[in-house]
């Protein structure tokens, strides 16, 4: 499902650079992602969605090669292979709840949104239980209430690779549990691949594999 090898990523004018020798996922599996803040887990998963590009070493999802896609052709392989979780749940404030769960269908020019998109919406903010809260605006909410409109709206289209970039960082530990049990089962049931970052060792339990990124890296000096 995912491949990356020798991967080199480095920010425009900026110090720091990911040096990955080699990370893959089947897929059907779930991995979390653990490690140091600043060590290049956000960046990984930027990578693996195409939102940024490597200077060098080849990262493949789906067996297409993310580098070689042009942005348009990344953006539209992403909304139809790929639900995100970002940390900063990248909400747009003038849509309701319900409408930033479907947006992939609004953006998308391939996924066309029917019966089907508006009732997996609809099982998916009462699974995290904010059904209630369908009609209101993002700025009406808490930031757990955001950060799981983010995740149903990750898992709506049903894809074949789930990344999430601390998932459960705002939310308690009831919502965390339930969150990430979510996560998990979409994955399942679709059969596919669930890339978890996350800090908190509380919700490790039931992941195929738990991968350090700092055991993955390039540390020689010399390395570009």
């Amino acid at each position: 499902m995912v491949s990356c090898a020798q991967v080199r990523y480095r920010y425009p004018g900026e110090s720091f650079s990911l040096r990955l020798e080699r990370f893959e996922t089947a897929a059907g599996e779930t991995v979390a992602i653990v490690g140091p803040s600043g060590c290049g887990k956000t960046t990984l998963l930027r990578l693996i969605s195409g939102i940024l590009t490597p200077q060098s070493g080849e990262i493949t999802v789906s067996g297409r090669s993310i580098g070689r896609l042009s942005f348009a052709e990344r953006q539209r392989f992403r909304i139809a292979t790929i639900g995100l979780v970002f940390q900063e749940f990248e909400l747009l404030d003038y849509l309701t709840v319900r409408q930033n769960v479907l947006l992939p269908y609004r953006i998308s020019g391939t996924l066309a949104a029917d019966d089907g998109a508006e009732a997996r919406a609809a099982a998916l903010l009462e699974q995290t239980g904010i059904a209630a809260l369908a009609d209101r605006l993002p700025g009406e909410l808490s930031q757990g209430e955001r950060q799981r409109t983010a995740l149903c709206r990750a898992l709506v289209t049903r894809p074949a690779l789930i990344l999430a970039d601390e998932p459960t960082g705002s939310l308690d530990p009831e919502n965390q549990a339930r969150s990430v049990a979510l996560l998990r089962e979409q994955a399942g049931a679709a059969g596919a691949a669930l890339i978890m970052v996350t800090h908190d060792p509380e919700v490790l339990d039931g992941f195929d594999r738990v991968v350090r990124l700092p055991d993955l890296l390039d540390r020689t000096p010399d390395a570009a």
